[in-house]
């Protein structure tokens, strides 16, 4: 990844509040944000749990829902298991699906498909469809 997903995660954020995504639920959002972000072992596992429940309730929101990927990449790195991998992943699956058309070659698009190869790479999935592997395959005479 060429990018810090902490930082990505903010600015999403950031975004969402902007644009009213969050709406009646913006305070609690920014209040699970800031208990994810300051504490560590289960008080941000809870607030984690509790921002992707949020995200259930808004999957129409696009800035709210790229925020949800960069944390799942946060806490894949403080707690390592297949499950943040999956849902990592689902989570990316679900946005480029969701938004992907409306994307063009964004920015946003480029670090969302990264992110998804670095979850996919952690459940030791690998999507052989991508370019760089294109690059690298034998042609003939090879």
């Amino acid at each position: 990844m060429q990018f810090d997903p902490a930082i990505a995660a903010q600015q999403a954020l950031h975004r969402a509040e902007e644009q009213g995504e969050l709406g009646t639920m913006q305070q609690d959002i920014i209040d699970a944000e800031e208990a994810f972000s300051v504490d560590e072992g289960e008080a941000a596992r809870q607030a984690y749990d509790r921002l992707q429940e949020f995200g259930g309730q808004l999957p129409e929101a696009r800035y709210f829902q790229e925020f949800l990927i960069y944390i799942t990449w946060q806490q894949v790195t403080a707690e390592t298991i297949p499950r943040h991998f999956r849902k990592g992943a689902d989570l990316c699956d679900q946005f480029i699906s969701r938004f992907g058309g409306t994307l063009g070659k964004s920015t946003t698009l480029s670090q969302v498909r990264d992110i998804q190869d670095s979850f996919r790479g952690g459940l030791g999935e690998q999507d052989h469809t991508l370019p760089e592997y294109d690059d690298d395959a034998f042609h003939g005479g090879d």
